[in-house]
This record gives structure tokens, C-alpha cells and sequence, in this order.
């Protein structure tokens, strides 16, 4: 645990985010009666919230922890581009012009219907179409100037269409020529053969469909981390299993698994993302990839006790990591 809070000491780095950057928006209700109409619940509408999501998530994450979130990625040209924008610059302190505008593909935009702490409906808008080649392009040079300001890169693919297998290639290859880690969140682009990729996080579901294994209990884990090792290239698998914890593979070493540290858990969401933020945060400042690991399944347990798409503060991660657990509270989301 000393290491661990040693490291949180250098969290002041610069950490690249790239991936699809969305808008989480909340209307928060009550529900006393049932519909004449149709058999659902009639929503009594009190207040409409908003926040970042997706890799912009994943940003706010490493801000509230004390890092230096650089930003790439693409939003559309409506309201919810608009307000991710504004978010980010009210983030940052200043307007990224690494974040481009696609006229010609919507914002992704959640929005969810939420009553007595309980999500109801979410409704979505958004495009799965490929980034047009010129803006991968432009992307990738905008990624390739800011290397030498970075630390390490969380490349957060929500399988929206920012990042193709295309796209992460010139990244990893900008990252290695730099000496700069790589994270990937991945959930779209086809993994095999990807190459020395410092660590990918997927969840139980995503490493059942990259891997070809049904993962059942900890020996179908193991053999599903052992195949996306030697399919992927990548030197480590870090599979996160929800209530089961973790589990980190690494070639030539014993599995690792690490038991799940929440003590309640409200809500799940965004909780991959606290993940990927924590895991690029600690690589930057020089841990391990266990020691991410250690440090991410913490902060993790951390934000299911809270509602809605939230962060962790430093403060909350240290009181954790000395057995002492923060309970409920969250991001504080905006209101429009």
C-alpha cells in the first residue's frame, strides 16, 4: 500500500485519451403511478443533468485524480457535440483543438431516464459509420505532435466508429517510437496480431467474443487470458470480471487474480472507465502494470457505490487503500 500511494504522488502527468467521446445526460424523475395509456410508468420530470461520457469519462477520471488529460477524438456538429466540447474546455481550461467536428455524423448521446436512484430507459443516437480516412489522418497527426507531452496513452474504443484498427496501428506505432505506454479499452476493431500493446482491459464479455472462450469460472478465465495473449501480441491481459475482481495475464508469468474490492455497489456505469483512467494514470507515473492493476480494481470498487457516470477523487482512492471506504456521493453532473 505504500507503493501504491507513492505512485499516486507522480499522478500529475499528461496522459493521451483517444476514442469516442460522448454525452451522458441524465433526467431525473419520480414514479407514483402507471400509465392509462400503456403499461409503463408515468415519470414525474424534476431536473436534467449532464456529463461527460465514454472516453471523455474516462478524461474527467484522470483530471479529478490530479493528471493532464490530452484529448483526441471527433464529436458532431449539433448540440450535444456543443456541450462536449464545453465540458472539455471547462475541464481542461482550454479548448482542444485535438477534438475535431464531423459534419456528417451525429454526437453519441445517451440519455437516460432515471427515477428513485433507478434507470428506467436510455435512449441513444449515435453512428457506428468508420471515421472518414482525412480525419483519421488529421487525428493521427495531432497525436503524433503531442507525444512528447504525454506519458502514457488510454485508448478508449466504445465501438462508435473513432477508432479503427487503422487508426490504433499509427498510435501504438507513434507510441512506441516514443517510448510512451499504451492502454487499450477495447470493444469493436478486431484484436488479432494488434502487436505490443502494454495492456488491454476487456471485460468478461469482450474477452468471450476476442477470444473464442467461454469464460466459466476462473479456469475458463485463464484459458480465455492465455489465448488473447498469444492472438493479440499484446504483453498484458488485464480482464476485469465485475463481482469476480480481475485477472491480469503476462507472458511467461503465473495468472494474477484479484478479488473485487466494492463494498456497495449502486451502478456500474462508467466503471470501465475508471479503470482505463486509472491504468493510464499509473502507468505514466511508473507503476507496473500490476500495480495499475492493484491501484484500477480499488478505484473501481470506488465508483459502483456511486450513481450515474462519476470519478474518483485522490482523496477517496487513499482512504480505500488504507481500508477506510468512502460511501455514496459521486461527480456532481451539470445541469444545461
Amino acid at each position: 500500500m505504500k507503493r501504491l500511494k507513492a505512485l499516486m504522488e507522480r499522478f500529475d502527468a499528461g496522459v493521451a485519451v483517444a476514442g469516442d467521446w460522448m454525452l451522458d445526460e441524465y433526467l431525473w424523475g419520480t414514479v407514483n403511478r402507471i400509465s392509462p395509456e400503456a403499461p409503463v410508468p408515468v415519470v414525474e420530470f424534476a431536473r436534467q443533468t449532464w456529463t461527460l461520457g465514454g472516453a471523455g469519462n474516462v478524461a474527467a477520471n484522470i483530471k479529478a485524480l490530479g493528471g493532464r488529460p490530452v484529448p483526441f477524438g471527433v464529436v458532431g456538429d449539433d448540440e450535444a457535440g456543443r456541450r462536449v466540447l464545453d465540458a472539455l474546455a471547462e475541464l481542461l481550461g482550454w479548448r482542444p483543438d485535438s477534438v475535431l467536428v464531423d459534419q456528417s455524423r451525429p454526437t453519441t448521446w445517451k440519455r437516460r431516464v432515471m427515477a428513485h436512484h433507478q434507470q428506467l430507459l436510455r435512449i441513444d443516437s449515435e453512428s457506428r459509420a468508420p471515421l472518414a480516412a482525412e480525419l483519421r489522418e488529421r487525428l493521427a497527426a495531432e497525436m503524433g505532435k503531442a507525444m512528447g507531452q504525454v506519458r502514457a496513452v488510454v485508448v478508449s474504443d466504445y465501438g462508435k466508429g473513432a477508432m479503427t484498427r487503422s487508426l490504433f496501428e499509427k498510435i501504438l506505432e507513434l507510441a512506441l517510437a516514443s517510448g510512451v505506454p499504451v492502454a487499450l479499452d477495447p470493444k469493436e476493431f478486431d484484436l488479432e496480431g494488434v502487436g505490443p500493446v502494454t495492456v488491454i482491459t476487456p471485460n468478461e464479455r469482450e474477452a468471450e467474443k476476442f477470444s473464442g472462450v467461454r469464460i466459466r469460472g476462473q479456469e475458463g478465465v485463464e484459458e480465455a487470458g492465455r489465448t488473447l495473449l498469444e492472438k493479440t501480441g499484446a504483453l498484458n491481459i488485464l480482464i476485469t470480471r465485475g463481482e469476480h475482481g480481475m485477472s491480469l495475464f503476462t507472458h511467461g508469468e503465473a495468472p494474477v487474480h484479484m478479488p473485487a474490492q466494492a463494498r456497495e455497489v449502486y451502478d456500474v456505469t462508467g466503471a470501465g472507465d475508471t479503470v482505463a483512467a486509472v491504468i493510464g494514470l499509473s502507468l505514466a507515473a511508473g507503476a507496473s502494470v500490476r500495480e495499475a492493476a492493484e491501484l484500477a480494481n480499488v478505484a473501481a470498487g470506488i465508483v459502483v457505490g456511486k450513481l450515474g457516470t462519476a470519478t474518483v477523487s485522490p482523496q477517496e482512492l487513499r482512504s480505500a487503500l488504507d481500508g477506510v471506504w468512502p460511501r455514496g456521493g459521486g461527480r456532481k453532473q451539470r445541469d444545461p
